[in-house]
């Protein structure tokens, strides 16, 4: 298929007046919803994202986007994120569409759609759109990786200790099956220097080694890893870096060629906000070939993206609409959004840095950390105090059990107000006082 190339601009007309690639037509983003969304952008421009971030009135803007319920305050925006209002219209729609006459409406019109969300994905990465695969989630995209990767016996894939549970249960069962090894090293916690986790990676280097799995975003406490100098670092001495980017996509502003990576898996429905059930999958053009998918593919697609999607039969709807959330991301623009979500971050977590007892297993360096924090109180059970913000105050959070950083992990979003982070800080501040409740 001819890659399609598309730019900022033109991809954002292009989703308001829905004209969608390969000549089809339909409604990528509602035009009244984007017109609001661009109307509060006018707003503040000129200013400086970090400007924007204070700016409560075109937050408030943002955040009449969202059907989220609120009479509670949902703080774990970390596992999946809601989709703004018209993403999740344009599912439907999209849906509806593609039960008119699935073997037409699904593969003729809406399959070929996808193209123009790959390219869409590829500009935000910073990439070629032949580089791209449009996956079900982070965890479908690294499986591709580390199941596909060539590894014989003997040969070690490194990883950390802090490493997201499925993708280190992928590599125990292709050590039981194939005979590799794993090796695991413990990763300082919010460190001084952000290149002391790359020299943990380094000194965890053994002569088998061909392998390592890192996170960009460290589920468990938000930690960014210098990526750039740990990629650097590996590809001088022949070894493959996987990314797991299932934090960081659509989290904060970054590239490929930044990062310099050859392997990138992230979720959609995460930091971008799209559909359930989506992700995406980054392949250096070179790697392609030598890199086998899940499912089987003919040996004329060896060098094509598009073998680690052949799945089967699967709905085109999400996919489409991928690009509605794509086109909301541009329309807030990603150096605001960084920007707000790390507001919102020292919002809270600056109140309670001076409580009693209060710990952060989080780093406050703007080059560690963004929206993802992890915060415990000493004394407090992680899960207990979890279990009480939710079930006496409506407050979700994500309590984390890992022995090297147990506490609980606060995430707040776009849609998040000022006002829920000041009945969660409420709450925090009473528990380090005074205890748990009885």
């Amino acid at each position: 298929m001819a890659r399609i190339q598309i730019d900022r601009r033109s991809f954002l007309k292009t989703a308001g007046r829905g004209v969608v690639g390969l000549g089809a037509a339909a409604t990528w983003f509602s035009p009244r919803a984007l017109a609001r969304v661009e109307s509060a952008g006018r707003q503040v421009a000129g200013l400086a994202p970090e400007a924007v971030a204070r700016d409560e009135s075109y937050w408030f803007a943002i955040q009449q986007a969202f059907s989220v319920d609120r009479s509670l305050i949902n703080l774990n925006n970390g596992g999946v994120c809601p989709s703004p209002r018209v993403v999740t219209e344009a599912v439907e729609r999209y849906t509806w569409q593609q039960e008119e006459a699935p073997v037409y409406t699904m593969w003729q019109l809406l399959e070929p759609r996808s193209e123009t969300v790959r390219a869409g994905l590829a500009e935000l990465f910073g990439c070629d759109a032949e580089e791209i695969a449009i996956t079900r989630n982070a965890s479908e995209s690294l499986e591709i990786l580390l199941q596909g990767l060539p590894l014989e016996r003997g040969d070690e894939v490194l990883t950390s200790t802090q490493d997201y549970p499925r993708m280190q249960t992928t590599l125990d069962q292709r050590a039981r099956r194939e005979g590799i090894a794993v090796r695991r090293i413990q990763v300082p916690l919010a460190p001084a220097d952000p290149l002391d986790i790359v020299r943990a990676f380094e000194a965890g280097i053994g002569p088998r080694t061909k392998v390592i799995l890192v996170c960009h975003v460290i589920n468990l406490t938000g930690q960014i890893v210098a990526l750039r100098p740990l990629c650097e670092l590996a590809r001088a001495r022949g070894i493959e870096v996987v990314v797991d980017g299932a934090h960081s996509f659509a989290h904060f502003e970054f590239t490929q060629a930044e990062i310099g990576c050859d392997y990138f898996g992230t979720s959609l429905h995460k930091w971008l906000l799209a559909p359930k059930g989506t992700g995406m999958l980054y392949v250096r053009r070179d790697k392609i070939p030598r890199v086998w998918p899940l499912f089987a593919a003919p040996p004329e697609m060896d060098g094509d993206i598009r073998k680690f999607e052949e799945i089967g039969t699967h709905p085109a709807s999400i996919r489409v609409a991928t690009g509605d959330a794509i086109a909301f991301h541009r329309g807030i623009g990603g150096a605001r959004k960084e920007a707000r979500l790390r507001y919102l971050k020292n919002y809270w977590a600056e109140r309670l840095r001076e409580l009693p007892r209060v710990r952060f297993h989080s780093s406050f360096d703007p080059r560690q950390s963004c929206a993802l924090f992890n915060v415990a109180i000493e004394g407090v059970d992680p899960e207990a105090l979890g279990d009480t913000l939710w079930r006496r105050h409506r407050i979700l959070t994500a309590a984390i059990s890992h022995p090297e950083c147990p506490g609980i992990r606060v995430t707040p979003n776009v849609y998040t107000s000022l006002e829920e982070l000041d009945r969660f800080v409420g709450v925090m501040e009473q528990v380090a006082r005074r205890g748990l409740p009885t």
